[in-house]
């Protein structure tokens, strides 16, 4: 999972840097030359709202959705349990809410024929369709984690609920930055290129 993670990062780090390279030569152009591109804005939109998606997906998977622990950890473990449900659970509702209120949108622009108000005049059902897709992505993957979490729950398995449905405790942050310097200490070492740690 790691991986799809480093290999996500690196496909959205690729577009955006193509993006803002487009975006300097846009303006650049319309400066100097009073040319403009067209359409870079749109394109940068697009890719926003279709990599986030996609980003909330490996950021369930990751566990780098945010969760604030003041408490968790001295919490009594049925106590920990529930609020692991809850969270996750309430994680996911709000993950399924979200391609259907795309739908709503792709519906709409299917029925009207709607195009984008920019030069490109783009059909809007390709890129919501793309949006719908990602975001159904996001769901399946809220729902298939809070069903793992369930099954480990009702399994007797709260050791594992915590550890990998809890939020990050200190400790566990420190021992991943840790090993994350170790790596790159040992690429670099090996003359190999180091992949972007966390931050």
């Amino acid at each position: 999972m790691k991986r799809l993670e480093t290999i996500g990062a690196w496909l959205f780090g690729a577009v955006f840097v193509l993006l803002s390279v487009a975006v300097a030569v846009e303006v650049t152009l319309r400066k100097v030359l009073n040319v403009s591109l067209q359409g870079v804005d749109e394109l940068g939109g697009y890719s926003l709202a279709i990599g986030a998606g996609l980003a909330f997906a490996l950021a369930l998977v990751g566990r780098s959705h945010i969760r604030i622990d003041l408490v968790h950890e001295r919490l009594p473990r049925p106590l920990r349990l529930l609020l692991n449900v809850v969270a996750v659970a309430s994680l996911a509702a709000t993950a399924v809410s979200l391609p259907v209120l795309a739908w709503f949108a792709l519906s709409d622009s299917i029925a009207m024929n709607s195009t984008a108000q920019t030069p490109w005049a783009t059909p809007l059902r390709w890129p919501q369709g793309v949006w719908f897709v990602v975001l159904s992505v996001f769901a399946l993957v809220a729902i298939g984690s809070l069903l793992r979490l369930l099954a480990f729950a009702f399994g007797g398995q709260t050791d594992r609920v915590d550890r990998e449905y809890g939020p990050r405790g200190t400790k566990e942050e420190l021992q991943e930055e840790l090993a994350d310097i170790e790596a790159r200490g040992a690429a670099a070492a090996a003359g190999m290129p180091v992949e972007g740690g966390r931050s």
